[in-house]
C-alpha cells in the first residue's frame, strides 16, 4: 500500500530523532517536539506581497507548501491519478542560540503520493533532513525547497515539483491561470476561538498541470488542475482541538472552494472557516458558523483501525455539497518523520443536484490518533 520509508540521515542526533515523531500539519505538535519554548501572540493583519511570500519565512516555528491536483493521461487506455506533494519547515527553538553550523535549526520534511484511480491503489513515500550541508534547503527569496532529489521551484508564473520514490516518480509543471487567493482576512486565516491561533495562508487554485507520473515502472503523460497552499505560523491550536477536516476543491467552471473544521474528542466543532470564490473571481470568505460537516458513510482502515468518513456532506452559505472520495484507502503513515497517521485523498465534489462540480482534496487527521497539542 506504500512504499518502503528511506532515510539515511546516520548524522542526525536523538535530538532529531525524537522529532520524528513530530505531527502533520505544522499548527499542531510541531513546536513541542521541536523545542518550542515562546509565548504565541496573536499575528497582525499584514500585506502579504509576491515572489517574497511565496518562499520561507524561517523566523515563524512551522511553515508548509502544500500541492493537490487531479491529472489524467491521454491515449487509448486514459488513467486518473491524484497527486499529493507536501514540504514542511520546522524552527528548532532550541537551537537558535548555538554557533555550531552543524545544529540542526530548521528541519526539512516532505510527503508525496499518488493515487491510481483505475488500479485503485494508493502509494506514497517520506523525507526528513536538517537545513543545510547541500542536503535540504528553503529559500526565502521566493519558492525554492529541497530535499535531497525532491524539489519544488518556482519558475515565474510557474512551478515544478520532481521527486522519486520507491514505487512512483512525479515530475509536474504548474502554471497559474488565478490571481493569488488570500484566506481568511486578507491572508490571515483564524484557527481557534483566540486570537493567537492563526496562520498566514494563501492559495493558488486551478493551477493548470502537465507533466509525467510514473507508478512501478510505467510512465504517463499527464494533464489536469492542481491546487497549492502555502501556510506559516507561530501559533497553537486550541488544546481542546485533536484533529481537523480540509477540502480544497477546483470546480470545473473556475470557482474555488476551501472548507474546514477543527474538531475535539467528541467531534464537536471547535472552529470552522473558509472560502468560496467564483469563476468571476468574486470571493467569499467564511466566518464561524458558516460551515458545516456532517458524516455519510464511514471507512475502518486496516492498517490502524481508525474509522474515517470517505463521504461528506458540506454545508456552506452558497450550497450543500457531497465530497466522495474516489477510493477508500488513502490513509497515509507517516510515523517515520511527521509522527502521524492521516487520510489524504482524491474526492469528487457533487453537488446538491447531484451533479459532479469537480474534484479536488479532502484531508482528514486526529482520527488514528489525537493529535498532540
Amino acid at each position: 500500500m506504500h512504499t518502503h520509508e528511506t532515510f539515511n540521515e546516520t548524522s542526525l542526533n536523538a535530538d532529531l530523532a525524537s522529532r520524528r515523531r513530530l505531527l502533520l500539519g505544522g499548527l499542531a505538535g510541531v513546536a513541542s517536539a521541536a523545542g518550542w519554548t515562546g509565548t504565541a501572540h496573536a499575528l497582525p493583519t499584514k500585506l502579504l506581497t509576491f515572489p517574497r511570500d511565496r518562499g520561507s519565512h524561517p523566523e515563524f516555528r512551522t511553515e508548509w507548501w502544500y500541492l493537490t491536483g487531479r491529472a489524467v493521461s491521454g491515449g487509448t487506455e486514459s488513467r486518473t491519478f491524484g497527486f499529493q506533494i507536501t514540504f514542511f519547515r520546522s524552527r528548532v527553538e532550541s537551537t537558535q542560540g548555538m554557533a555550531s553550523k552543524f545544529s540542526a535549526k530548521q528541519l526539512i520534511f516532505a510527503h508525496a503520493a499518488v493515487t491510481d484511480v483505475q488500479g485503485k491503489k494508493l502509494w506514497h513515500d517520506q523525507r526528513i533532513a536538517r537545513d543545510g550541508f547541500g542536503v535540504a534547503s528553503a529559500s526565502k527569496q521566493d519558492m525554492g525547497i529541497k530535499l535531497r532529489d525532491w524539489s519544488l521551484q518556482a519558475e515565474g508564473g510557474n512551478y515544478l515539483a520532481e521527486l522519486t520514490a520507491a514505487d512512483f516518480a512525479l515530475k509536474l509543471q504548474f502554471a497559474e491561470t488565478e490571481v493569488v487567493l488570500l484566506q481568511g482576512n486578507q491572508g490571515l486565516s483564524r484557527k481557534g476561538p483566540e486570537e493567537k491561533q492563526a496562520s498566514y495562508y494563501y492559495s493558488q487554485p486551478q493551477l493548470a498541470t502537465r507533466g509525467s507520473v510514473q507508478v512501478q515502472g510505467q510512465t504517463f503523460q499527464v494533464v489536469g488542475k492542481a491546487w497549492l497552499d502555502h501556510e506559516w505560523s507561530d501559533e497553537f491550536l486550541s488544546p481542546t482541538a485533536i484533529g481537523w477536516d480540509w477540502i480544497g476543491m477546483n470546480l470545473n467552471d473556475g470557482s474555488a472552494l476551501t472548507a474546514f473544521r477543527l474538531r475535539d474528542k467528541d467531534s464537536h466543532t471547535v472552529w470552522d472557516g473558509g472560502s468560496f470564490r467564483s469563476a468571476k473571481g468574486e470571493l467569499h470568505s467564511y466566518t464561524r458558523g458558516d460551515v458545516t460537516f456532517k458524516p455519510v458513510r464511514v471507512w475502518k482502515s486496516p492498517l490502524s483501525q481508525a474509522l474515517y468518513p470517505v463521504e461528506w456532506l458540506v454545508r456552506t452559505p452558497e450550497n450543500f455539497y457531497t465530497v466522495r472520495a474516489v477510493i477508500d484507502n488513502q490513509e497515509l503513515d507517516s510515523r517515520a518523520s511527521t509522527g502521524a497517521i492521516y487520510w489524504e485523498g482524491l474526492s469528487e465534489l457533487i453537488d446538491s443536484t447531484g451533479k459532479r462540480m469537480g474534484s479536488g482534496y479532502l484531508e482528514m487527521t486526529g482520527y488514528a490518533q489525537a493529535l498532540r497539542l
